[in-house]
């Protein structure tokens, strides 16, 4: 575990790799994707579909790439603005608007969780001290984004996702391990769903929020050109489908399906068995990556709304309606409530990228293998409306 750890904390603070520009476009939907479900993932697919849990992940982290592909599209038409026809300015701005109102509930998100992690340092799982330790931290946010202190908060981001992977790192080796002296035991666990088929595909739904995250490099600035953010998001996608598939699936023949109570911090007690030294280790990479994804969701949304109602609407005021909307889903759901939540907004999002790119791919688009690129994009657009619709959480 601790060779795992340092490899790979030396390779990504090697000066060659963290100056790349690949790399550093790279981190921000790294740090997006992983930051979005890692540590709450695997316990929710583990519990609700057991060995199959890896089958379930493999099919989230499809349909991630799936859904980026047609962002990547778009992301190639940025030069071109002048080839968009009216109806599909108009679905850009829905598409914007919709990823603006999906950044508050994400950001409710990453601060519960923050709050719930949080509240472990001080012994057993506790929801009021978690939800309050929440509000703090959005008064904090919020109070940085009035006296434009989000410059500082901001500089963490490369810093927060190279110890989340050192985490990371060090969690796969261990349950690899693990893993190792219990198929040597032949202890390896087995089990079944929990669910039926309509209610797995809608948890499914519910849980996109946890693969979420690179739809950022459509975001970066301009000093990143079209290719270089497709390039960003498709390497950012991969690393993540990597890490996840191994996670969920050493946890899955680590772990009997109902064999742990299903919490917010549940990979915490799950790991005990695994490592003494990994539930700190987990605390110190939850704080960090939630507590820098929230800042990173709240300056892009407060950006996005500038910018859609051409400075009317200034981040001030939007951060302000962030908090108000944040600290009312805090103290009113749960975090896996709050995740379906994310999940529906984030989807609904991606199946407005999704007919944009249809559109694009329709009028202005090359002839060669256009009906087919018209045929998917649409069929991601009705997949994205079907999960925001029908999207439920872990508990419901």
């Amino acid at each position: 575990m601790a060779v795992a750890g340092i490899a790979v904390a030396a390779l990504l603070f090697w000066p060659r790799l963290a100056k790349a520009k690949l790399w550093r476009a790279t981190v921000t939907p790294l740090a997006s994707i992983i930051g979005s479900g890692f540590l709450i993932l695997g316990p929710i697919l583990t519990d609700t579909f057991g060995t199959w849990g890896i089958v379930a992940m493999a099919l989230l982290c499809f349909a991630g790439y799936a859904f980026g592909s047609a962002i990547r599209y778009n992301i190639a038409r940025l030069d071109e603005p002048d080839r968009d026809t009216d109806l599909a300015n108009r679905v850009e701005g829905i598409a914007s608007w919709a990823l603006a109102f999906a950044y508050v509930i994400s950001v409710a998100y990453y601060l519960n969780l923050f709050g719930a992690f949080a509240a472990r340092i001080f012994g057993a799982p506790s929801d009021i001290l978690g939800r309050a330790i929440t509000t703090g931290v959005y008064l904090v946010i919020l109070a940085a984004g009035l006296t434009k202190g989000f410059s500082l908060l901001e500089r963490m981001e490369q810093v927060t996702v190279s110890i989340k992977l050192v985490v990371i790192a060090a969690l796969i080796a261990a349950l690899a391990v693990h893993a190792g002296v219990e198929w040597n035991g032949h202890h390896l666990e087995t089990s079944g769903m929990k669910l039926g088929f309509i209610g797995s595909v809608q948890l499914m739904f519910g849980l996109i929020v946890t693969v979420q995250g690179f739809e950022t490099s459509r975001y970066l600035g301009s000093h990143y050109s079209p290719d270089e953010r497709q390039r960003s998001m498709r390497l950012s996608q991969w690393i993540a489908t990597g890490i996840y598939l191994a996670y969920v699936a050493l946890l899955a023949v680590s772990f009997e399906s109902g064999s742990f109570t299903l919490e917010e911090t549940a990979i915490i007690d799950m790991m005990r068995g695994v490592s003494v030294v990994l539930g700190p280790l987990l605390i110190l990479a939850a704080l960090s990556a939630q507590f820098s994804a929230a800042v990173a969701d709240t300056n892009g949304s407060g950006g996005l709304v500038r910018e859609l109602t051409q400075g009317k609407v200034g981040g001030k005021t939007t951060y302000l309606i962030l908090v108000g909307v944040g600290l009312a889903m805090t103290w009113l759901a749960n975090v896996f409530e709050i995740i379906a939540y994310a999940s529906r907004a984030f989807a609904f999002y991606y199946a407005a990228q999704s007919l944009l790119a249809a559109l694009r791919a329709w009028y202005g688009g090359a002839r060669d293998g256009r009906d087919r690129r018209v045929l998917l994009f649409g069929a991601l657009a009705v997949l994205g409306a079907a999960a925001a619709v029908f999207g439920t959480s872990a508990e419901g």
